[in-house]
């Protein structure tokens, strides 16, 4: 008969959130399958489990993934964790959790903290329905596309950033987000956590020297985009347009193609907007 693998969710920073199940778990398993095995330790030491650690993560998950499920075959039981968080939420998991089911190994989710949710409360903002993304490209060209789609969203989502790319990436969201409400929660459940709410406009002038973990909740968009059967009116393009420019964030034709996916239009049909507005005197 076949093991079982355990899905186990681990803090995300203070060490004391973790369920009495999930350290159970972690004490009776034949092996742990951790990301990082160095950080999997503090944590194994804070709460005196002595369960041996096996790496896990994206650079040897090719040759880790048979040793596992052979395990498992054999009648093993394996735990897998990632340095802070649940795994499979933009952390390595999910590719033995698909490997395991294929087999028909049974799969057992340990739940516990999630930086997104632990955002969202704090947030203030619509819980339900929200959509979690993982972290955006770190190329400029890549992450503008990325933002410029995921700003189709009409209502609550987060995603998360790293420090030495937050304030690129908020300015970068501002082209796209506009006004709406922004939560960006730093160092979740830590000693110097830390809520700060605005635009993402708003955000990236105040957001000086940022460090540590940083998950971003953006808030519903306002009725009237949810209501138009696109999700910028021609007046919303102009008044877009000439807060970007006026902004020097981007130029022209990158403040037009973001404008045209984030409306459904194509490039062409804003600049058609645009030039008409200016034809009309449509201009701030």
């Amino acid at each position: 008969m076949s093991g079982t693998l355990y899905v186990v969710a681990t803090p995300i920073g203070n060490l004391e959130d973790i369920t009495l199940r999930a350290l159970r778990i972690l004490r009776e398993v034949d092996v742990i399958a951790a990301e990082d095995t160095r950080r999997t330790a503090r944590l194994l030491g804070h709460h005196g489990i002595s369960t041996r650690t096996l790496s896990f993560h994206e650079h040897n998950t090719r040759s880790r993934l048979p040793q596992l499920v052979s395990r498992l075959v054999a009648g093993e039981s394996v735990a897998i964790v990632t340095d802070a968080g649940t795994p499979g939420v933009s952390d390595p998991g999910l590719e033995l959790v698909q490997a395991a089911i294929e087999r028909g190994i049974s799969v057992d989710p340990i739940p516990g903290a999630a930086a997104p949710l632990a955002a969202l409360i704090a947030s203030g903002f619509a819980l339900i329905p929200f959509s979690v993304y993982g972290f955006p490209p770190s190329g400029a060209k890549a992450r503008e596309r990325w933002l410029a789609d995921v700003a189709l969203m009409p209502h609550t989502f987060s995603f998360f950033e790293a420090p030495h790319r937050i304030v690129e990436t908020l300015r970068a969201s501002a082209l796209v987000f506009g006004d709406r409400p922004i939560c960006v929660a730093r160092e979740l459940t830590k000693l110097h956590q830390e809520f700060i709410r605005g635009t993402a406009s708003h955000l990236a002038d105040i957001l000086n020297e940022p460090r540590g973990e940083f998950t971003i909740v953006v808030g519903p968009a306002d009725n009237s985009m949810l209501d138009s059967d696109i999700l910028l009116t021609d007046a919303e393009i102009v008044k877009r347009f000439w807060q970007s420019t006026e902004s020097g964030q981007a130029t022209r034709r990158q403040i037009v193609t973001m404008l045209a996916r984030q409306s459904g239009r194509t490039a062409k049909d804003v600049y058609a907007v645009i030039e008409l507005a200016k034809k009309s005197g449509i201009q701030p």
